[in-house]
């Protein structure tokens, strides 16, 4: 999702002056409100994600969000610029940070890819705006490569709806398998719903509980990414708000689905599992990071869904979420540059052609 934006804020008691060429449109809408407005969007999978891991969820979302604000606040200082006290962006990309990653890391981990998101990613290239890669999987990112095995341990969710509900904020998780790992060491949809069933995470091992138990989220996988109903519930309330245009998030899906099927994998499936849903929606949607013509983001939605479905077939990782929104954001200069809008450009008509009988 956004989690950085081209508006700045003027120093106390001074006027804001803005060079740019035109056309100016003036709104009300600011990047504090924006970033507010996606906060709110990603409430519903931050809570969910606490219910259904415990306290090692809660405590690396607060870690990540505090670690990312206090990172900014820092090298702003250092660096002798203004301090931002209310856009909100610093904690957009910590929240984002803590919920693409598997619950119960070691918390200086989540501490220190927060900063390097907000240090690395965003600062280091001029600041809020200025942003190449989205930040908050620059990150992750960089947690994954920097600790594979503590990026890739995931906890089970030990408890759901009353069963078994002593143990869902129990300190010692059992660790296992997700899903799309499940898969790439050769397994079928049909074992994945065995072991959801064994678990107690769904009500029986055929295929539409198994499908069931994705969408409401009751499965292995990162803090925010499990349930896809609250990512959509979040998906509507952007687009109702106008925070954020459909286009990426709807061409990523169906570019990946229809790749899963021409690949041989089931679709359904392939895009309920995994992060495609929670990326498509809260990361590739990105302001800075995303092309800013209509036909540049359903290119880019395009793109990043054809390289998801490459790397899930022939790649190492079972996922590949973070690395296909990465690339698409290495191309988007070269698509808003390639796909130009020209503001006060009106499309000549067409002449009449004249009436039969009719003098030239």
């Amino acid at each position: 999702m956004p989690d950085s934006a081209g508006a700045q804020q003027a120093p106390k008691g001074k006027p804001l002056i803005y060079i740019s060429s035109s056309p100016h449109i003036g709104t009300p809408v600011n990047t504090g409100i924006l970033m507010g407005m996606v906060l709110l969007a990603l409430a519903p999978v931050t809570v969910f994600g606490v219910v259904l891991f415990g306290l090692p969820a809660l405590l690396t979302i607060l870690v990540s969000v505090a670690s990312a604000e206090i990172a900014e606040a820092l090298f702003r200082k250092a660096t002798r610029q203004d301090i931002r006290n209310s856009d909100l962006s610093a904690a957009v990309t910590g929240l984002l940070v803590a919920l693409v990653l598997p619950p119960g890391m070691p918390l200086w981990m989540p501490a220190l890819g927060a900063v390097f998101a907000i240090v690395v990613g965003k600062e280091f290239f001029g600041g809020l705006g200025a942003n190449v890669f989205n930040p908050a999987l620059v990150g992750r990112a960089f947690l994954v490569l920097s600790f594979p095995a503590a990026a890739t341990t995931w906890s089970v969710p030990r408890a759901f709806f009353g069963v078994n509900v002593t143990g869902i904020y129990a300190a010692d998780a059992v660790t296992g398998a997700t899903p799309l790992g499940i898969i790439k060491l050769g397994g079928t949809v049909a074992d994945v719903g065995a072991g959801l069933a064994s678990a107690g995470l769904a009500g029986s091992s055929d295929y539409w509980s198994t499908i069931g138990s994705f969408f409401l989220g009751t499965h292995l996988g990162c803090i925010g990414e499990t349930s896809i109903l609250l990512i959509l519930v979040g998906f509507v309330f952007l687009l109702v708000t106008k925070t954020i245009d459909w286009r990426v998030p709807v061409s990523m899906t169906a570019s990946f689905f229809v790749f899963s099927f021409l690949f041989g994998r089931d679709p359904l499936f392939a895009v309920l599992s995994g992060g495609l849903l929670f990326g498509a929606v809260f990361m590739a949607t990105d302001y800075v990071t995303a092309p800013i013509t209509a036909s540049g983001k359903l290119i880019f939605g395009f793109g990043a869904g054809l390289i998801i479905a490459l790397i899930r077939q022939w790649g190492n990782y079972p996922e590949g979420v973070t690395y296909a929104i990465l690339i698409m954001n290495a191309v988007t200069p070269f698509l808003n540059k390639l796909i130009q809008k020209k503001y006060g450009y009106v499309k000549p008509q067409k002449a009449k052609k004249t009436e039969a009988g009719g003098g030239k």
